[in-house]
């Protein structure tokens, strides 16, 4: 009994001065996303710690001296300010709360003066004065540090301001110079920006209009009454705003499927579209994570964020449910999230986040819209470690930075921020090919093709003398070789030759007379036996090899995919049902649209133009593991030029062996494209129904044995 006791004293003493949190269970998984899309299980970045805004009583109206329970409702959004206080919009009861750090109440915000009415947004400046976003007055109120009714901004009169434009505030910000940045129920054209006596400046951060395929093709054939009578396509409006300590200005917006974050400086232009550290293209990212597609297609639609002290950005998923979080170039760091059941509530899981702040501890606050609570989230171990490692990269302090990276990396291994940190810190180093190791492991086109740059430099500078050498030995060998043997016997033997006359070897022969001369090369086979099965197959195997061989050999610079897997039968399979596909599809067009050639004719010559693969492709393969991104143009041209001459066989092909016009030639192919579409959508659609089949005999099986 006495060692019970002692047991007992030692584990309460150890719960007393154990640091809070440190036993704090996460009820949800922690994932990240590497460069191909592969899902990565991480420890846990933040664990919950707690939850504010349930303990709230106010002086009861019928007896002052008594506390009444007075919970939140639906409360719609949070800001927490400089000295960590917490400001809870809410909307429900039509009033600001405000708690401490520890979640103690402070005081309540109603403005009796001219009481608020269902605020959806809150934001205190650095001199302590209070936005409120009182939608339900379609106006912003602003408040001095002690709640009293300062200014009110109401509609703005401005030409410039379309009538059709409602203002039904819900978010804003308000930089150092005492501009508001309102974002408005549905307001598509961007944030409302207005200057501190509140006129109207501009719309600022508008997003885009995605332009379809199908939006160019009405466009051309509607006319101007069908055009009109569309529905209206409109951008996605701004669902939340917040701001930086260096007064750039963060948007996020539901209803678009790219740019859903976006980080604006103050002329509007979306920083998170600019050029990588090491990139030079210009990338629309997607933000918004997901373990796996649900079954519905739903998809994460995103509805708040916040900026903490290090400029990472971290949103909430109204729809999924997920917390998103990414560092300041909009590279993914963590997502997590768990099951919000209905039935049951846990510490961790928010049922319906609605609102997302941060403190000055880099600590994390979510609003539960659902729970009328707010849930408190602390950096755990590995998340504080990833955030330090992460904080000097972006600062450009790689090689400081590199033993965090380390530590990262020994807690976990598939952890891929770390290792790009490391290529980064072995670049700055010199380390060029450790760099250019850890560059491809992580996923980093540039990366790698900088790093290899730097390899090939320092390779032909230490060789360089020598390569020279070997090139004017080589051609001065060369050409005394022709000069001194021009003349001899042996060489004139040579030229004199007989040429062989065996058919498969004239036939092989014959593929280049068709590259120099398509028309009459297709036509040959076709009237002059010029091809036959034996060498059709020869050269469409040595095609299908040279094409597998390009999908995975191809350089990384070239070929990321080439870190993944690359199933040599699965690219041959693809190749080969590809060409039956066009063959079968071509031979039948051709029959019934005035066509001339035969079955074989058209698989022979389909066999031959596939010949560019081997010519083109194997080189191409080869000369692309010496060059970098900077020679891309020369890399695209070739490979572009390689696909457009098959194409061009191919038409040359049909001409050719159809004995067509160039207009027959165009829609005999247009018509075996089509053809070949509904092959592969009966085939689909037959093998579907096959397995339902076989399942309805298994299951009628299944009840006559039971039976």
């Amino acid at each position: 009994m006495g060692i019970l006791s002692l047991l007992l004293a030692v584990i309460i003493l150890a719960g007393t001065l154990w640091p809070a949190g440190a036993w704090a269970f996460t009820p949800y998984d922690t994932n990240y996303k590497d460069s191909f899309d592969r899902l990565v299980w991480t420890q846990s970045a933040y664990n919950p710690v707690g939850v504010l805004g349930r303990e709230i009583y106010i002086p009861d109206p019928k007896d002052p001296s008594k506390q009444v329970f007075s919970p939140l409702v639906q409360p719609k959004d949070l800001f927490i300010d400089d000295n960590d206080q917490i400001y809870i919009a809410d909307t429900g009861n039509s009033r600001i709360v405000q708690l401490d750090e520890k979640g103690n109440l402070v005081r309540i915000l109603d403005v009796k003066e001219s009481p608020l009415k269902k605020p959806e947004g809150i934001f205190i400046d650095g001199k302590g004065d209070i936005y409120v976003a009182d939608t339900g007055n379609k106006r912003v109120v602003r408040l001095d540090s002690n709640g009293k009714l300062i200014k009110e901004f109401k509609r703005p009169d401005s030409k410039f301001l379309p009538e059709s434009f409602k203002y039904d505030p819900i978010k804003l910000v308000v930089d150092k110079r005492g501009f508001l940045y309102i974002a408005t129920l549905g307001g598509y054209q961007g944030l409302l920006q207005l200057d501190p006596d509140g006129n109207f400046q501009s719309f600022f951060g508008a997003n885009k209009t995605d332009f379809s395929v199908m939006d160019a093709f009405k466009r051309v054939v509607y006319t101007r009454e069908m055009y009109l009578r569309e529905i209206s396509k409109l951008p996605g409006s701004v669902a939340s705003v917040t701001i930086d300590k260096s007064g750039l200005i963060y948007t996020v917006t539901k209803e678009v499927e790219r740019g859903q974050i976006k980080k604006l400086n103050i002329a509007g232009k979306d920083l998170l579209a600019t050029k990588d550290e090491f990139s030079d293209s210009v990338v629309n990212r997607v933000f918004g994570e997901m373990r796996f597609p649900p079954k519905d297609k739903t998809k994460p639609q995103l509805n708040d964020l916040t900026v903490d002290r290090n400029g990472n950005i971290t949103a909430i998923d109204s729809t999924l449910k997920y917390v998103n979080q990414y560092d300041g170039n909009g590279n993914l760091l963590f997502f997590w999230g768990g099951d919000a059941s209905a039935s049951s509530t846990k510490l961790g899981v928010v049922k319906t986040p609605s609102a997302i702040a941060s403190n000055s501890k880099n600590e994390l606050f979510i609003l539960d819209e659902e729970n009328n609570a707010v849930q408190e989230f602390r950096l755990s171990e590995f998340g504080a470690l990833v955030h330090k490692a992460n904080a000097l990269t972006q600062d450009g302090r790689y090689e400081d930075s590199e033993k965090y990276w380390q530590e990262v990396l020994r807690l976990n291994a598939f952890y891929t921020p770390a290792v790009l940190g490391l290529a980064k810190a072995a670049y700055k180093k010199g380390e060029y090919v450790k760099a250019e190791e850890l560059f491809k492991e992580a996923g980093f086109v540039q990366g790698y093709s900088d790093a290899f740059w730097q390899v090939r430099l320092q390779w032909f500078q230490k060789n360089f003398g020598l390569l020279m050498n070997v090139i004017v030995i080589g051609g001065l060998l060369i050409y005394l070789f022709n000069r001194f043997t021009r003349k001899s016997e042996w060489r004139r033997r040579w030229r004199e030759r007989p040429r062989s006359r065996v058919p498969l070897v004239v036939q092989l022969k014959h593929v280049f007379y068709i590259m120099k001369h398509p028309i009459d090369g297709f036509t040959a086979i076709r009237y002059e036996s010029k091809g036959s099965m034996a060498s059709s197959m020869i050269i469409l195997f040595f095609a299908m090899v040279s094409f597998g061989v390009m999908r995975a050999a191809t350089d990384f610079t070239f070929n990321p995919s080439i870190v993944l897997d690359v199933n040599l039968i699965t690219v041959f399979l693809q190749f080969l049902i590809v060409l039956i596909g066009w063959v079968v599809s071509n031979y039948l067009i051709s029959t019934i649209y005035r066509g001339e050639g035969r079955f074989r004719d058209v698989l022979y010559g389909s066999s031959y133009a596939m010949f560019p693969f081997i010519i083109v492709g194997l080189p191409l393969t080869l000369i692309s593991n010496g060059m970098t991104l900077s020679e891309g143009s020369i890399y695209n041209f070739l490979e572009n030029g390689l696909y457009i001459w098959v194409i061009l066989l191919l038409f040359w092909k049909v001409q050719a062996m159809q004995n067509y016009s160039v207009g027959e030639t165009g829609m005999n192919i247009f018509l075996s494209l089509v053809t070949m579409t509904i092959l592969g959508v009966l085939i689909f659609i037959t093998f579907g129904l096959s397995n339902e089949l076989k399942d309805f005999f298994y299951s009628v099986y299944q009840e006559v044995t039971i039976r």
